[in-house]
């Protein structure tokens, strides 16, 4: 915060009729650095669990291990309809009914013996192999004969085959998806222990803010408000509310003081403006500042504050590409921490052009792929959404800039055709 900036601060804790505290020169945090401190935010609390029934776990994270109730398969099954057969062939066929899928143990199979059976259905003691239908015929005097060699236990799942009942199936922290699902039921389970996920309110700040319509006589239109909903979802957070608050510091610190939310997201305020009333809230509200300005364009004025030991408050910058770079910054790292969710596996590309960087502060530039290169995007300035709604990513873009050819980190988006969708 330079020392202009630190007068505003002052200025608007006159607001409340308190002193500014005594403050040394303020030095932004490194990039890198501010989201490993929101990472061990997000990770220092303890994760609250519950118990979801399989229709209401999906999207969720696993808080534990999920471990196997019992061995699948439970029992030999066969993998196909055809003929279950005892020791060598040929083979007398007993009598004309099948052995069906869901029914309880069926009779002991003597050699020489074969009985039909259904994919599924349970195979009978003393079965050495199934035949399948189309690689088996019969004869005249009712023997069955294989059309192939037959090996012991060929197309029959023994018991345990995918796991024993205890094995662990997947780790804590594992995301539930559909087929987690399947899997969770097959081994048993009714429900699943998952992380509630961490609460999110969201005050979009300013008096120049409209809902609808055009904008019109230095009125805008909000673009955060219909944005920060889905996007702070899609990172793993339970949205309660969005608000809106004109530029009123009691205002704000009202809806700051008495939110229940984990984590409180604010827009815009975060510089030191006149209207820009977070800092002294924060101040106010007996905050701890984590993170106070991060050396990245766009989004240098975002903030991390602690509020109270389980609950945090992220300030985002109000110009849109801002929020989005405060959003990845600081917001998914602290979410994915509280959510329980591992962290992304880092991901570099090529970058197809030359970028120009900043002399001292990482950039994040909107980029889609192309053949396995990433191409930057144009429409990137701090107040434009253009280029972010056609991208796949954002180029992490180190100071001084890239050269056509150089690696460059990239940040995933949550739709992304390259990441999981995660709107749950």
């Amino acid at each position: 915060m330079t020392d202009r900036e630190a007068d505003g601060v002052d200025e608007a804790l006159a607001l409340f009729g308190r002193q500014p505290p005594k403050r040394e020169r303020h030095r932004a945090t490194a990039w890198e650095d501010a989201r490993a401190v929101a990472a061990r935010a997000g990770r220092s609390g303890r994760a609250r669990i519950r118990r979801a029934a399989l229709d209401q776990a999906l999207g969720q994270v696993l808080a534990e291990p999920l471990a196997a109730l019992t061995d699948l398969p439970s029992f030999d099954t066969s993998a196909m309809d055809g003929w279950a057969v005892a020791g060598p062939g040929p083979w007398e066929i007993l009598g004309h009914d099948s052995i069906l899928a869901g029914h309880g143990e069926p009779d002991i199979l003597p050699d020489g013996v074969a009985v039909r059976i259904a994919t599924g259905a349970r195979v009978p003691r003393g079965a050495t192999a199934v035949i399948r239908s189309e690689h088996s015929r019969t004869d005249p005097t009712g023997h069955l004969h294989a059309r192939h060699a037959v090996g012991h236990g060929q197309d029959i799942r023994p018991r345990g085959q995918e796991c024993r009942s205890g094995d662990q199936l997947l780790p804590a922290g594992s995301v539930v998806s559909p087929a987690v699902l399947g899997l969770a039921a097959a081994a048993g389970y009714d429900e699943l222990p998952v992380v509630v996920r961490p609460r999110v309110d969201i005050l979009v700040l300013g008096d120049e803010l409209l809902t609808s319509g055009l904008p019109h006589d230095g009125l805008i239109r909000d673009a955060l408000g219909p944005m920060l909903g889905p996007w702070l979802t899609a990172l793993g957070g339970d949205v309660v509310a969005t608000r809106r608050i004109g530029d009123d510091a009691e205002a704000l610190f009202t809806a700051v003081s008495r939110s229940d939310a984990d984590v409180v997201i604010t827009t815009g305020g975060t510089a030191a403006g006149p209207v820009d009333h977070v800092h002294p809230v924060l101040h106010k509200a007996g905050a701890e500042l984590l993170v106070d300005g991060v050396k990245v364009r766009p989004g240098h004025p975002m903030l991390l504050a602690r509020l109270s030991p389980d609950k945090y408050l992220v300030g985002l910058p109000g110009n849109p590409l801002a929020a989005v770079s405060g959003l990845l910054t600081l917001a998914e790292p602290l979410l994915r921490g509280l959510a329980g969710r591992p962290a992304p596996a880092p991901r570099t590309r090529g970058v197809r052009d030359e970028v120009h960087g900043h002399p001292h502060d990482t950039r994040l530039v909107p980029v889609v792929h192309r053949s396995g290169r990433a191409v930057p995007l144009h429409y990137n300035g701090p107040a434009m959404l253009r280029g972010i709604a056609a991208a796949e990513g954002l180029a992490v873009v180190p100071p001084g800039g890239v050269r056509p050819g150089d690696p460059l980190d990239i940040l995933d988006l949550p739709w992304s055709s390259s990441t999981e969708g995660c709107f749950t």
